[in-house]
């Protein structure tokens, strides 16, 4: 009796901790969302067609909403780029929330396309998005897991160190 009311205990925990929405995963990790940044040009943050959301490239950026800059590889170290990836994953996501109101809404990240900023020998583009692919599946879990691309970039928009785009499926 005690292993099966153990085992329920165990049930119950794992299906609240799979139920957790996005919000309350990062009230639990303690994350507070940057504030949605305006375009720098003629573009916008977001455009819908059908229930897909095309969000628009996003640079990583500190705290304090100061540009994360430099080639990974040269002048980041791969764990420093992936926590820059990691950022525009946040970034991401407060565009979601501004523009859906609620995260559960988000159905599937479909796909996501990294640019690295980096030499022409780094080869670990990979290993620096995986701290957005990392992010996206903690908040978003099953739904979280996406195509992507990680690519190698000579230059990216004032020498931020990686720039991401994602394509999101909503409800």
């Amino acid at each position: 009796m005690i292993r099966f009311l153990n085992l329920l205990s165990f049930l119950f925990i794992m299906s609240t901790a799979a139920a957790q929405s996005p919000e309350e995963k990062l009230a639990q990790l303690g994350v507070q969302l940057p504030p949605v940044s305006k375009p720098v040009a003629n573009y916008v943050n977001i455009v819908q067609t059908g229930n897909l959301l095309y969000l628009s490239g996003k640079g990583p950026t500190t705290p304090d909403g100061k540009d994360i800059t430099g080639k990974v590889g040269k002048d980041l170290s791969i764990d420093e780029g992936y926590a820059a990836a990691r950022t525009v994953a946040f970034s991401h996501i407060a565009v979601l929330k501004d523009y859906l109101g609620d995260l559960k809404k988000v159905k599937r990240v479909i796909k996501v396309l990294g640019m690295v900023n980096c030499e022409s020998s780094f080869t670990q583009q990979p290993k620096v998005m995986n701290g957005y692919s990392d992010t996206m599946v903690e908040i978003f879990g099953e739904k979280g897991k996406h195509a992507r691309s990680a690519v190698g970039f000579h230059a990216l928009p004032n020498n931020i160190a990686v720039e991401v785009e994602v394509i999101v499926e909503i409800e």
